[in-house]
């Protein structure tokens, strides 16, 4: 679909400005203005969905806003979900499905609202200990199901417990650990540009720095993309999952109106209501304080937000925006090879850091490359 902005008009809009007045973030009509145009109050309205969902908050409605504008119009019982490997389906009634077969005991993985092969898993599990009918598909059987039943608690973090185990499994050593880095844009897409100075480029030129360390220490790292493509968000998640990525780097650069914003952010998979990834959190904020310890940026913290590149992924998934090239200092810094090899040591030491799980560990900002082999070399 094409980008509907203030001051489009039309049939796209008037839909649009129907699902917002359903969510209660804008007055259904009263007889005055139109109906089918994008005026200021769908701007605040769309913002303050934008906001809800962690989308970027463009005001703008693209793909992703109007992906999950549909999404919140599901309820659970509103329509049969099942787990279609072509066409993934999505949605609040989803994630409400996941909720509650995790505050039941079942593993349905993290709460994204995407049902995938976990969700119907988990679904079959409660299915078949219920008595119910066990085809993996959730209908009016398995609902009223559920509208008979009441979780023990609720609340809390379900799926915190089981990542912390499967890390605690995995042992404190990167060897043969499995990252898929992600360098943004690609292609036909550079980017953020000023002065020549291209995002795609730099980010690839991290990735391979990022890439030859984590090789050294004998982990398995793949590329998302080559040098030449630009793949969709989701298309880059879709190949960590079909890869069984441990974990998943998306490394960007950001631009901004003003020339004074600067400084880097960390973001992980989160939403408005409490859903997280918990590893993908945990390692967010590793990053985020080895860097800023590292290079001294302005410190713009950590984010939970649902882009696909972090929604999709099954494994814990970082995005990095390292500074802002609209800034004339945070671009000099980017564009010094030094600078990236320092922030390629920091990604690495972060990732050591989740693995060791507070064990043995350095203070932040400490830890060195050299450190790092030597902790690969001696641990038993």
């Amino acid at each position: 679909m094409r980008e509907l902005r203030p001051g489009d008009a039309g049939p796209a809009v008037a839909e649009v400005r129907a699902t917002l007045a359903s969510l209660g973030l804008l007055p259904t009509a009263n007889g005055t203005g139109d109906p089918s145009l994008y005026d200021l109050a769908v701007e605040h309205a769309v913002r303050a969905f934008q906001q809800q969902r962690g989308l970027i908050t463009d005001g703008i409605v693209g793909q992703a806003t109007y992906q999950a504008l549909r999404d919140a119009t599901y309820r659970l019982g509103g329509r049969p979900l099942a787990y279609l490997v072509s066409a993934p389906v999505s949605g609040d009634d989803v994630l409400e499905l996941q909720e509650r077969l995790l505050q039941l005991g079942y593993n349905a993985g993290r709460p994204n609202g995407v049902f995938g092969p976990q969700t119907e898993r988990a679904l079959r599990e409660f299915q078949r200990d219920y008595g119910l009918t066990v085809d993996g598909m959730c209908g009016a059987e398995t609902v009223g199901a559920f509208n008979r039943l009441s979780p023990r608690a609720s609340g809390g973090r379900p799926v915190l417990l089981r990542e912390q185990e499967k890390v605690r499994n995995a042992g404190p050593r990167l060897r043969g650990k499995r990252i898929v880095i992600d360098p943004g844009h690609g292609g036909t897409d550079p980017g953020v540009t000023v002065d020549g100075i291209r995002e795609a480029d730099l980010m690839w030129d991290l990735a391979r720095r990022l890439e030859g360390r984590m090789v050294a220490t004998g982990m398995e790292a793949m590329l998302s993309r080559g040098p030449d493509q630009c793949p969709t968000e989701a298309q880059r998640a879709h190949f960590a999952n079909e890869a069984g990525s441990d974990v998943f780097l998306s490394l960007h650069c950001d631009r901004n109106a003003s020339p004074h914003a600067s400084g880097l952010a960390t973001f992980h998979f989160g939403t408005a209501r409490n859903n997280t990834s918990t590893l993908g959190e945990a390692l967010a904020g590793f990053i985020q304080r080895e860097l800023t310890a590292r290079t001294g940026m302005v410190n713009c913290r950590t984010h939970g937000k649902t882009w696909d590149s972090l929604r999709l992924t099954r494994c814990p998934a970082v995005r990095l925006e390292l500074g802002y090239l609209t800034n004339t200092g945070d671009r000099t810094l980017l564009a010094d090879p030094a600078f990236r090899d320092l922030v390629a040591e920091g990604i690495l030491v972060s990732v050591k850091r989740l693995y060791l799980l507070g064990e043995n560990d350095q203070p932040t900002g400490t830890f060195t490359f050299a450190d790092l082999m030597r902790h690969e070399l001696t641990k038993s």
